[in-house]
């Protein structure tokens, strides 16, 4: 009986108690330790110390009745219930994040957004549409986060960017893709030539995150330069600087090969049909609000061809 009574008052305590650790601290904790896999790490994520972070686990367990995580020699692993509990954690904070931007804005406070981009995007089709968003929305607080497709395909789904300029053709249950013009791509190559087959073989590119990449090896097959090698850049100039130097060529589109200052240093070769298209799509996550901000972000866009 004393076992029964106790389990009941333990029962009683959690129906109470039900929902008190259940707070946006307390999601962020099991979404930081779910991420990273580790209490360790997420404390260092969260700038807290580990005990809060195991207490918050333990906590949240009580309150559930449930293991969110197993814990393992190597770290923490999320159980189903605590997969479960992460992606609704993911859903709620993103959620209290657009509530707050929105609020802001309709406080009259401006907004933020923030717009992953592909660094060759960035740098010849961004600038009218920036100047656009800014003349029209001098308040809101833009950031423009340059990187490879994949890598701004996972920062979209994750939340942390509100949309992102991507290469190819996207297809997941949780993007919503607009198709807003499309590149050509072409080969290039020093203007004034390669002088060695070791050049003709080398391929400078981006990391394979990179939607361009796929392109440009098959683009070095159809053209016969195999064997090949790859020497991967994260900037974009340097890819560009490197390939007028002589040592490799590279694919990009016609808009970034044909500006200044790489026009006189650069050659571009049309490439075959079906690998010279490549749409570039702005993404973001169905489920995500529309904000002012992002509305009135989508109409410069939508103002004019880039």
């Amino acid at each position: 009986m004393g076992a029964m009574r106790r389990h009941r008052a333990a029962e009683a305590w959690r129906w109470q108690a039900g929902g008190v650790a259940m707070d946006l601290a307390g999601l962020r904790v099991v979404k930081a330790v779910a991420d990273t896999g580790s209490v360790s790490r997420a404390a260092e994520a969260l700038n807290c110390v580990q005990s809060n972070v195991t207490a918050r686990v333990k906590r949240l367990e009580e309150d559930l009745g449930v293991d969110l995580f197993l814990r393992l020699s190597r770290g923490m692993e999320p159980t189903p219930a605590g997969r479960v509990l992460a992606g609704y954690a993911d859903r709620v904070l993103r959620l209290v994040a657009q509530a707050r931007d929105a609020v802001a804005e309709a406080a009259g406070h401006g907004g933020r957004l923030a717009v992953g981009s592909m660094e060759s995007t960035a740098a010849v089709r961004l600038p009218p549409i920036l100047a656009r968003f800014h003349r029209d929305n001098p308040d809101v607080e833009l950031t423009i986060a340059p990187g490879p497709t994949e890598t701004l395909l996972a920062e979209v789904l994750a939340g942390r960017l509100d949309g992102a300029f991507v290469g190819g053709a996207v297809e997941h249950p949780d993007l919503t893709a607009r198709r807003i013009f499309d590149e050509e791509l072409v080969l290039a190559e020093p203007a004034a030539g390669l002088t060695t087959d070791s050049a003709r073989r080398t391929l400078i590119v981006f990391g394979r995150a990179c939607a361009y990449r796929g392109r440009a090896e098959m683009a070095m097959r159809e053209a016969g330069r195999v064997p090949y090698r790859v020497m991967e850049f994260g900037a974009l100039d340097a890819i560009l600087g490197c390939v007028g130097a002589g040592m490799g060529v590279t694919v990009m589109p016609r808009s970034v090969v044909e500006r200044d200052p790489w026009r006189e240093l650069l050659a571009a070769r049309p490439l075959p049909g079906a690998l010279a298209r490549m749409p570039t799509q702005f993404i973001r996550r169905t489920d995500s609000i529309e904000t002012g901000s992002l509305r009135a972000f989508l109409a410069a866009v939508s103002d004019g061809p880039p």
